[in-house]
This record gives C-alpha cells, sequence and structure tokens, in this order.
C-alpha cells in the first residue's frame, strides 16, 4: 500500500483520487508518520436493493415443518 503524507494528499488530491480509481490500489494517508487515513475505490453500483435482495434465490430441499427427529426417541415425548 502506498502512503502519502496529508500535506502532499491536498496538494495533488484529484489527481491521487484518479489514479486510486484506475489502479484499484488503496492510499494510505499519514499525519507525522501516523496513518489518518486510507481512500480506496469505490465499488460496483448495487443494482439490487438492500430489503428483499435474495428474494427467489433460495430452494427449500424437504420437509420444513415436520421435526428433525422422532418425537418417540425423546425422553421428554415418552410415556
Amino acid at each position: 500500500m502506498n502512503e502519502i503524507s496529508i500535506s502532499e494528499f491536498k496538494a495533488k488530491c484529484l489527481g491521487l483520487i484518479e489514479e486510486i480509481h484506475k489502479t484499484r490500489q488503496p492510499l494510505r494517508i499519514t499525519r507525522h508518520g501516523k496513518p489518518v487515513a486510507e481512500v480506496i475505490a469505490a465499488g460496483p453500483d448495487r443494482t439490487r436493493k438492500f430489503v428483499g435482495d435474495l428474494v427467489g434465490t433460495g430452494k427449500i430441499v424437504g420437509d420444513i415443518v415436520s421435526p428433525a427427529i422422532d418425537l418417540e426417541e425423546m425422553e421428554v415425548y415418552r410415556k
């Protein structure tokens, strides 16, 4: 990951952002040698909504109503 001082980032901000967009490589911004921020390329735009994203993608296989084990095997149900 490349590092740059905050003053240099301020002077070259637009060019650096364009470079990050093209190369997809993050950039760490430092102040007095200590990291203060990281700039990363934005991800792709989402075409689907968050709520209901997975509607229609699941598949029910088998019985989803009956118990997973036989009730006669459980001590609680024995008489």
